[in-house]
């Protein structure tokens, strides 16, 4: 069956190149394969089977779309399905097997809702996933991509873990990047790249039942941080650090990420406590405090 196409243009807003996002830029194309309704009296025009709507270099993949869209006064037309003054979608709700990705990113998900005016994407649903070539970020509620705030937010068994295999976990993560300079040339992706950020990682902040792995140790406290620019991870609150079968508890401890060092520092006036194994399973030494 051949594929329906329907386009409503957007007045292009400028703006820093970003990732997974279809907040900014030109017209959004719609087509999909079975067609569409078009429910003018409600505004909204609704794309089933294998629907996807493109702006720029990201794609929304589902089974379908929901595109709410308004007059834009004092706008020229630019299409042919334009009424007087232009159309803008300002809402798309994509349901069913969502995809949505870019020439090096993709997020998967059941239900995904971009508020245009907002600038922000959120996903929800079984399986919930976002990669990139450099990392693999999963949670059970929700993840969220805020392009205006240059801030990505995993909710629930959040987990970030990176190609050299650094993992960062909690109950929440957010993440913080720096917008990139449009007119600069486009560094090499790293591991402190963050996934939909379309910047470069400033930290990530990590909130309940906090868990940071390396090669050799694991750290759980409350809450955490994680500032790229240092590669060093502070965990507080109630941490232990677990080393094969020795632990050791303290109020805070901060984490080398590229030696894999594990520091635990004390409370004010109190001593570090902790069960050290001499015979460790792992045949490696123990973190000193």
């Amino acid at each position: 069956m051949k594929r329906a196409l329907f386009l409503l243009a957007l007045v292009a807003t400028p703006a820093l190149a970003q990732e997974l996002d279809l907040s900014h830029g030109g017209p959004i194309t719609v087509d999909a394969r079975d067609g569409f309704e078009w429910r003018e009296n409600e505004r909204l025009v609704i794309a089933t089977g294998d629907a996807r709507a493109t702006r720029g270099t990201s794609t929304v993949i589902a089974d379908k779309l929901t595109a709410y869209y308004r007059k834009k006064t004092g706008a020229k037309p630019v299409a042919a399905t334009d009424t007087e003054g232009g159309n803008e979608i300002y809402r798309l709700v994509a349901d069913g097997h969502v995809r949505i990705f870019t020439p090096t990113d993709e997020a998967v998900g059941d239900h995904a809702v971009y508020d245009i005016d907002q600038a922000v994407l959120v996903m929800t649903g079984g399986n919930l996933r976002m990669t990139t070539p450099q990392q693999l970020i999963t949670a059970r509620d929700s993840l969220e991509y805020w392009s205006d705030k240059h801030m990505s937010v995993a909710r629930g068994n959040a987990v970030v873990i990176t190609s050299d295999a650094r993992r960062l976990a909690g109950d929440t993560l957010v993440g913080y990047s720096e917008p990139s300079d449009p007119n600069a040339p486009k560094p090499q992706k790293t591991s402190t790249d963050i996934p939909g950020g379309g910047g470069d990682l400033k930290r990530i902040e990590a909130f309940g039942n906090v868990e940071v792995r390396t090669a050799t140790d694991i750290v759980r406290g409350a809450r955490g941080v994680y500032v790229t620019a240092t590669q060093i991870a502070r965990v507080v609150d109630n941490v232990r650090i677990t080393h094969g079968d020795s632990q050791m508890n303290g109020a805070a401890a901060d984490i080398n990420m590229a030696t894999g060092i594990a520091h635990l520092v004390s409370p004010p006036g109190r001593r570090v406590q902790g069960l050290i194994v001499p015979n460790d399973t792992k045949g490696k030494p123990v973190p000193k405090p």
